[in-house]
């Protein structure tokens, strides 16, 4: 079996990296990629908003952004691709490409996520650092934007790489629209050689386990450091006071 692999992957490497590029669309994992960091950074910032306004003392934007949460994390991403890919046009009269609709349909379905992340983040930290910044005059979004965020944001970095994680392995259903992305790609090569459908699907497992389980050291490399850089912090926050105070260390300092 692992020789049939081996010839698969010479003689189809190139599709299954960059697809037809470039005598087609870009395919492959190279698809797969740019559609993940699309739909990532892209829901991103529209996470940020849904999470404040989740977080608000207005009703006006805590009520719909709720609901636009619990919808979209209560429907599959498979039904959200179907809406954008035939409501859409129905609704503004022209064909809408499917790449455009998969990373339309991960940007809202990703935001939802990315949104409790945040808030989450925010609501990890202690109320003081909120009560302080209102103190010094910060208004509530003031206090968010210079006080709240930036250390929220820090903490996360773990959890938004993860989710990057999960993103790559949702963009497998825009197979289903014809998004040339790696399953696609894999797809073809199944077509072509039709008497070895286990050997392609096992190479595409082993392709998304290789780049899933990368980026997953990597965000537990992050919460490692940031933990320790918390630690850290703490130590010499702690070895300040004593000084201070005139109170001999702690051995664990």
């Amino acid at each position: 079996m692992l020789s049939e692999v081996y010839h698969i992957i010479q003689d189809d490497w190139p599709l299954l990296l960059i697809g037809q590029y470039p005598n087609g669309p870009l395919g492959g994992i190279a698809a797969t990629l740019l559609l993940s960091v699309l739909g990532i950074s892209l829901a991103f910032p529209l996470g940020v908003l849904v999470a404040l306004a989740r977080i608000s003392p207005w009703l006006l934007l805590r009520a719909p952004a709720t609901a636009l949460v619990y919808t979209m994390r209560g429907v599959p991403l498979l039904v959200i691709i179907f809406w954008g890919y035939f409501l859409v046009p129905l609704l503004i009269g022209r064909v809408v490409p499917g790449f455009v609709t998969m990373v339309c349909a991960l940007v809202i379905y990703e935001a939802a996520f990315l949104s409790e992340i945040v808030r989450a983040g925010i609501q990890a930290l202690p109320s003081g650092q909120t009560d302080a910044a209102r103190a010094l005059g910060h208004s509530h979004l003031g206090a968010m934007r210079y006080v709240v965020l930036p250390q929220a944001l820090y903490n996360m970095m773990p959890s938004i790489l993860s989710q990057f994680v999960s993103t790559i392995k949702d963009t497998t259903l825009g197979y289903v629209i014809n998004v040339p992305e790696l399953t696609f790609a894999a797809n073809q090569i199944n077509n072509r050689l039709l008497t070895k459908p286990f050997e392609v699907f096992f190479l595409l497992a082993v392709i998304y386990y290789v780049v899933c389980w990368s980026l997953t050291q990597l965000a537990n490399w992050l919460e490692r450091r940031i933990a320790a850089k918390r630690a850290g912090s703490g130590g010499a926050y702690r070895k300040d006071l004593a000084v201070q105070d005139g109170q001999p260390l702690p051995a664990e300092l």
